[in-house]
């Protein structure tokens, strides 16, 4: 019979809650944390690529998101004209680009 008296006790003294103040600054600390982790590297990548869509030219090499290579022969305002050699040409939204590439990558053969 003791050994069930011990048990009741024991499942009292869990049922006792915490300090309502630490929960709510650990959740402000997990939701900094996320903003610092995730959020800010995340809009700082989108305006950099927003920046170098914007700045695209004539005579640009670059890569497309789907890995297409070639060189940029018209920009209009929605849309590029790739030139991805052999007398091809791509038209390929703007925010495809996904990078550009350092002058002479593009050979056309």
């Amino acid at each position: 019979m003791d050994l069930f008296i011990a048990t009741a006790h024991a499942q009292d003294a869990a049922g006792q809650e915490g300090n309502p103040w630490f929960s709510l600054i650990f959740m402000g600390l997990i939701i900094v944390l996320f903003y610092f982790l995730l959020i800010r590297p995340q809009t700082k990548r989108q305006k950099e690529h927003r920046q170098m869509v914007d700045a695209l030219k004539e005579g640009d090499e670059v890569v497309t998101q789907g890995g297409i290579l070639g060189r940029i022969e018209k920009v209009d305002e929605q849309f590029v004209t790739l030139d991805v050699g052999g007398g091809q040409k791509l038209h390929v939204q703007r925010h495809a680009v996904g990078a550009l590439v350092p002058k002479g990558t593009f050979e056309e053969k």
